[in-house]
């Protein structure tokens, strides 16, 4: 009987401690709703300043302190020299009405590590405005690309804001550490330069679209499933009901539709590939897709950035949004699973690049 006592207070103590963090989730919750959407800030990153610092204190560590003292000397000589010349251009160009174009050349990188369902486009649009809004001649634009692709809409979205780049005239690269796949490859083929490593994965120029069906499991417990629909189309495939060859042939006939449509964009910024060889959803690695066509140079976004830092400022832009006081609280778990499952459902009829 006492082990029973004990038992019970144990659970009852257990129990009050869920509830205590139910309830605290839901206030928070809360909270958060009415609080909008939490707003987000630029983060930027002179890459050029820190490509210095390494080489400088990499080379404290080779040569003696002569050396080091000659060479500071040297370098601010030429800086005083720079700053002199730099004066003179300012007040010419004050005298002329053209301050704001005086300016060196930037290079502004961006990164995009794409999810299924491109996310990281509400960043990137905000990245992209803000560039838009301070680039003169001479800048230029890198994006340092990962993505295995996603969700039709999602990285048709992604490709837009690059096209927002390309429209305003201003050069833009895109380079591929580890994969550009089906719709990372569709946001890549919008630059005027795609650059590999050696052993990226490019490609997979096709469309997918998959999804479980219980309906067998259903029948076999005499659960019946009902879904209504206005149009004869509104829903093909399904998860639970009987799935028919009729609505099979519609879906196959959309997968092909959005395929097409797939290609056209790619023929339109890409107009030298040979679409038959490459768009079959194969892919390839970086030295192979140089040879097909699919990428123009074999190289790193490393590479790119160090050689940039000899004559341009580079600055790496990172649109950062703030978590809501509930995401802090709860953490991502719950809405992840939440997340994942409703994708799920809604991806046998979202057709996957």
């Amino acid at each position: 009987m006492e082990f029973l006592l004990d038992y019970g207070l144990f659970l009852a103590k257990i129990a009050t401690v869920v509830i205590a963090i139910i309830a605290i989730l839901v206030i928070a919750k809360s909270v958060s709703g009415k609080s909008g959407t939490a707003k987000g800030e630029l983060e930027i990153t002179n890459l050029t300043d820190q490509h210095k610092d390494t080489v400088e204190q990499l080379e404290h560590h080779l040569h003696d302190e002569a050396f080091i003292k000659a060479r500071d000397k040297a370098e601010k000589k030429v800086e005083k020299e720079k700053a002199k010349s730099r004066d003179k251009d300012i007040k010419k160009a004050v005298k002329d009405g053209q301050l704001d174009t005086k300016r060196e050349p930037h290079l502004f990188v961006l990164d995009f590590n794409g999810s299924i369902d491109a996310k990281e486009v509400t960043s990137l649009r905000e990245e992209v405005t803000a560039i838009l809004a301070v680039a003169r001649d001479g800048d230029e634009v890198l994006l340092r690309l990962e993505s295995g692709g996603g969700m039709v809409h999602g990285y048709g979205l992604a490709s837009s804001q690059l096209d927002r780049l390309k429209a305003a005239k201003l050069p833009l690269t895109i380079s591929v550490d580890k994969v550009a796949a089906s719709g990372g490859y569709m946001m890549a083929c919008i630059a005027d330069k795609i650059v590999s490593a050696p052993f990226a994965i490019v490609g997979s120029i096709g469309v997918i679209a998959q999804l479980p069906n219980f309906n067998k499991l259903l029948k076999k417990h005499d659960i019946e499933f009902e879904q209504l629909t206005a149009g004869e189309y509104k829903r093909t495939l399904t998860m639970f009901g009987e799935n028919s060859d009729k609505a099979r042939d519609k879906f196959k006939e959309e997968l092909e539709e959005t395929h097409g449509l797939f290609k056209d964009f790619i023929r339109d910024h890409r107009p030298d590939l040979d679409l038959e060889k490459v768009a079959t959803g194969e892919h390839w690695f970086g030295t192979q897709a140089k040879a097909l066509g699919l990428v123009d140079e074999i190289s790193t976004s490393d590479d790119l950035v160090v050689s940039a830092c000899k004559d341009k400022t580079v600055l790496a832009i990172h649109y950062v949004q703030k978590k809501k006081l509930s995401a802090k609280l709860a953490g991502v778990a719950g809405e992840a699973a939440d997340h994942v499952l409703m994708k799920w459902i809604s991806r046998g009829q979202r057709p996957i690049v």
